[in-house]
């Protein structure tokens, strides 16, 4: 990592609302083909797939947006500890903001767990909807047990419920590049436990990170595939997902189905992060790039830079046939994380369900992490 200084608080307040906006774009945005096929992708949006909100009719979000809000909001109250002088267990905090997410989908986690006070983030109705929770976090929670690393819980479990909510832990500015990896496996372990899912988290925390203190995305890119090749614990299937993609992306697009057969369908954690990282790398500027092809949206000619590689990324992440709604979140969250929220297109932004949720988070984290409050 660079040592020089991070990015300033309005770069920073950027970045945060960039994030979290973005992750809630395109977590809406592949929420629509939910696990679709490409074929039925295309029966219903035509040969290019979905490539904006102007095809739809309406535009939830999903349990992706809900649970990262809900790690920002454990981070939230460790940081207000941390801030008033208190030391505070972050992983307890967010432990506690996972149960509070666990009951507002009509779930228990019996008698032994605890009873979380409720928080601002509790009233938001939204947040309150079930859309397909991932089953793994639900269960996870439900055990009433707060896993450990060294304890975690659904031992076995690599799906991609770890790595959606991961983008805040990579937000918090001023704390090593070790503690954001440590903070966001540590909170893996409280629904999953393969390594695979713990390091996917982990490694996507560092890529945010990296992107938020001003690294290119290219260059963060490749820093993170290749610490994902030190992790001491087995699981060699996060560098090898993190290596084909970095090489498709290089080599130029590829079909939907040559996508799923090189990476996966996002099911698991790693196949939904190298599949994000992939749509956000083939499609980013470069020679022969800018410009690009803006999906047929009405604003083309409007469209600046940044603007113009968030729609055609998004695009690219939610239509493949598989888990979208977790590879968008995640690509929408890298995108908003690197630009800011230059990036984000206006017509989409109102489109999005319940922005003032998401932007009422952003703001706490803003609060508690800058002077600006």
């Amino acid at each position: 990592m660079s040592n020089e200084p991070g990015p300033s608080a309005p770069a920073l307040t950027s970045r945060i609302h960039g994030c979290l906006l973005g992750g809630a774009l395109g977590d809406a945005l592949g929420f629509a083909v939910g696990t679709d096929s490409m074929e039925e992708i295309r029966r219903r949006f035509g040969q290019r797939g979905l490539t904006g909100f102007h095809a739809l009719t309406e535009s939830p979000f999903s349990d992706e947006t809900q649970l990262t809000l809900y790690t920002v909001d454990g981070l939230v109250e460790a940081l207000e500890w941390a801030n008033s002088g208190v030391g505070a267990d972050v992983n307890a905090c967010l432990w506690l903001a996972y149960l509070r997410w666990l009951a507002t989908q009509g779930e228990e986690a019996g008698p032994r767990a605890p009873a979380p006070q409720p928080r601002w983030i509790d009233r938001q109705a939204v947040l309150h909807e079930r859309r397909r929770p991932d089953k793994t976090s639900i269960s996870g929670l439900a055990t009433g047990e707060m896993g450990t690393a060294f304890r975690p819980v659904n031992p076995a479990s690599k799906g991609y419920g770890t790595v959606v909510r991961s983008a805040p832990f990579g937000l918090v500015p001023h704390i090593t590049p070790d503690a954001v990896y440590k903070l966001s496996t540590d909170a893996a372990a409280l629904t999953h436990g393969h390594p695979a899912a713990r390091q996917s988290a982990g490694i996507f925390s560092l890529l945010i990170h990296r992107l938020v203190s001003g690294e290119g995305l290219p260059e963060a890119a490749a820093a993170v595939a290749a610490h994902s090749r030190t992790l001491n614990e087995v699981a060699p299937e996060l560098p090898q997902r993190l290596e084909t993609a970095l090489r498709l992306a290089a080599n130029g697009a590829v079909s939907p189905e040559e996508l799923t057969d090189a990476l996966g369908e996002g099911v698991a954690a790693e196949e939904a992060l190298a599949v994000a990282l992939y749509a956000v790398l083939a499609t980013a500027p470069g020679p022969g790039k800018a410009g690009g092809d803006n999906h047929g949206t009405d604003d083309a000619g409007a469209d600046t830079l940044p603007v113009r590689h968030f729609r055609e990324a998004l695009a690219l992440a939610v239509n493949h046939g598989g888990n979208s709604d977790s590879t968008g979140s995640l690509a929408g969250n890298i995108l908003g994380a690197f630009y800011g929220e230059e990036c984000l297109p206006a017509d989409w932004l109102g489109s999005l369900e319940a922005p003032e949720a998401v932007r009422g988070m952003a703001n706490l984290l803003v609060g508690v992490t800058t002077a600006e409050g």
